[in-house]
C-alpha cells in the first residue's frame, strides 16, 4: 500500500489507505486512534502498515459507494466486538467514548472529493444532502462523547444533571466549532502573508519602474559610450544598494563613499568601482576624515592619473576602517611634486594623522598609484 504523498500528519500511512479504499483519511486516523484503546492494537497495525507501505506518490481519488461504506463500517465494529470479547480492551466506558468523540470529529473535518474543509459552509451552501448528513451525524457523536466523558468523571456526576449538560454542551460547542475558529485564524494569517508578498511585489515593481526603467531610457537617448557606461554603473550601483539594505542613510559611511564616487563619475565621466566589505559604520570623528580623505584621492586620481577606471575598496572589519584607492594610470614622482600643492600632503596625509589613523601612497611612474587609508582604533 502506497503512503500519501501530500496528505500527512506523521508518516502518511493513514492517508495512503484512504486514497487507496475510497475513504476519507480523517476517519482511518480515528479508526487506528480508537483501535489503540483495545489494547493497543491500534500502533502494532499502524507500525505493520507502515512496515509493509512502499515510498508515497499521489493515487487516483475514488469514493465507496454507500452500501460499501456502511460495510467497512460494520467491519470495524465487528472488529472492535472481538477484541472486547477476547479481552484487549480498556474499557467500555473508555473505548466507546473514544469512538464517539474521534468518529464525530473525523466525520464533521473529513474532506471528500470536492468538498470544502469548512464544515459550515458545507451546511450553508449547496454542498448537496450526503455532506450535510455526514456533518450532523458526526456533531452528534461528538456530542454523546462529550456526554459519556464528563458522565464518567465523579466530580461532573455529581454536579447534577442540569451541570452536566451545561458542561456536555459546551464542550461539544468547543470541539465542533473549535477547529472552525482555528481555520478561520489559519485563513486571516494566510491572507496577510498574500497581502504582503503583493505590497512587496508592488513596491519592486515601482522601484524598478522610478529607477532602472528610467535609466534604460536615458541610455537609449545618448550615443555617448561613455556617458551609457556612466549611467548603467550608476543604476547598478544604486540598485545593488537597494537590494542590500544598505540604504541611502546619509549618516553612514557606506552611502558617503557612494556618494562621492556617483559625484566624480557625474563630473570628470571616469567609471569608479566600489567594494565595500564588512558592516557599515556611521559617520563619526574617526570616519568622517577617512570619507574625506577617499574623496580627495578620488578626485586626485580621476583628474591627474590618465587611467581608465578607478577602484575604491572599503574594509570595515570591529573598530577599524580601511579604504584603498587605486588606479591604473601613468603614477608620478611624489618627490617632484611642487610643495606648495598640499592635496596629498594636506587633504590625505596630514588630515588622517590629525584624527588618530593612517595613510599610506604607493605609486610608481608608468605603473598607476594606490592610497591607503586607516582609521584610528576606538576607544576601549
Amino acid at each position: 500500500m502506497p503512503r500519501s504523498a501530500d496528505n500527512r500528519v506523521l508518516t502518511g500511512v493513514a492517508a495512503g489507505i484512504g486514497e487507496n479504499l475510497g475513504i476519507a483519511a480523517d476517519l482511518v486516523r480515528a479508526a487506528f486512534f480508537v483501535l489503540t484503546f483495545a489494547g493497543g492494537i491500534g500502533v502494532l497495525l499502524y507500525l505493520a502498515a507502515w512496515a509493509l507501505s512502499v515510498e508515497p506518490h499521489s493515487a487516483p481519488d475514488r469514493s465507496l459507494r454507500r452500501e460499501q461504506q456502511v460495510a467497512v463500517g460494520l467491519v470495524f465494529l465487528g472488529g472492535l466486538l472481538l477484541l472486547r470479547g477476547v479481552g484487549l480492551w480498556f474499557g467500555d466506558r473508555v473505548v466507546w467514548t473514544m469512538a464517539l468523540l474521534a468518529f464525530g470529529l473525523a466525520a464533521v473535518w473529513a474532506r471528500q472529493p470536492g468538498d470544502r474543509r469548512d464544515w459550515l459552509g458545507r451546511l450553508t451552501e449547496d454542498a448537496g444532502r450526503r455532506a450535510r448528513v455526514r456533518v450532523l451525524v458526526g456533531a452528534g457523536f461528538v456530542v454523546g462523547g462529550v456526554i459519556l466523558l464528563l458522565g464518567s468523571v465523579r466530580v461532573f456526576a455529581q454536579m447534577g444533571p442540569l451541570a452536566l449538560a451545561v458542561a456536555a454542551t459546551a464542550a461539544g460547542l468547543f470541539l465542533v466549532f473549535g477547529p472552525w475558529i482555528w481555520r478561520l485564524g489559519t485563513d486571516l494569517t494566510q491572507e496577510r502573508r498574500e497581502r504582503i508578498r503583493t505590497e512587496e511585489r508592488a513596491e519592486v515593481a515601482a522601484h524598478l519602474h522610478d529607477s532602472v526603467l528610467q535609466t534604460l531610457s536615458l541610455i537609449q537617448r545618448t550615443d555617448d559610450p561613455a556617458r551609457m557606461a556612466m549611467l548603467a554603473r550608476a543604476q547598478e550601483r544604486e540598485l545593488r544598494s537597494w537590494l542590500y539594505g544598505s540604504g541611502e542613510d546619509a549618516g553612514q559611511l557606506g552611502s558617503a563613499i557612494r556618494n562621492l564616487a556617483d559625484k566624480v563619475e557625474a563630473e570628470h565621466h571616469i567609471p569608479v568601482e566600489l567594494i565595500t566589505v564588512g558592516h557599515d559604520p556611521k559617520l563619526d570623528h574617526r570616519t568622517r576624515p577617512l570619507v574625506q580623505a577617499s574623496g580627495e584621492a578620488i578626485i586626485n586620481a580621476a583628474k591627474h592619473s590618465g587611467g581608465d577606471r578607478i577602484t575604491v575598496y572599503v574594509e570595515a572589519v570591529a573598530d577599524r576602517v580601511d579604504a584603498w584607492v587605486t588606479d591604473q594610470g601613468h603614477g608620478f614622482d611624489r618627490d617632484a611634486v611642487p610643495h606648495d600643492r598640499r592635496g596629498i600632503r594636506e587633504s590625505i596625509v596630514g588630515r588622517m594623522r590629525r584624527s588618530g589613523g593612517g595613510a599610506e601612497i604607493v605609486t610608481r611612474p608608468g605603473e598607476g598609484t594606490e592610497v591607503h587609508l586607516w582609521t584610528a582604533e576606538a576607544p576601549a
